[in-house]
């Protein structure tokens, strides 16, 4: 009887501590996946300032010419007068 008492508790020490075993870690793939969307927002960002020195850029030489024909219109208004 003593016998079939410890192999009883041994048992359920076993099982204690079988129960309570860490879980599984996370799959690894899923840090790369964060990687490749960080890479993606840099990408789109980028994108975006190029754009906006694109749009810069072509508003400069506007401003200057309009700068350049109020500056001629006065020229033609001073000769005229």
């Amino acid at each position: 009887m003593s016998k079939l008492l410890a192999a009883l508790t041994a048992a359920l020490f076993s099982a204690a501590v079988f129960a309570q075993a860490t879980p599984a870690t996370p799959a690894t793939p899923a840090a790369p996946a964060k990687a490749e969307a960080k890479k993606e927002e840099k990408a789109a960002a980028k994108e975006e300032k190029a754009a906006a020195k694109e749009d810069k850029a072509a508003a400069k030489p506007a401003k200057k010419s309009t700068k350049k024909t109020a500056k001629k219109a006065k020229k033609t208004e001073d000769k005229k007068a």
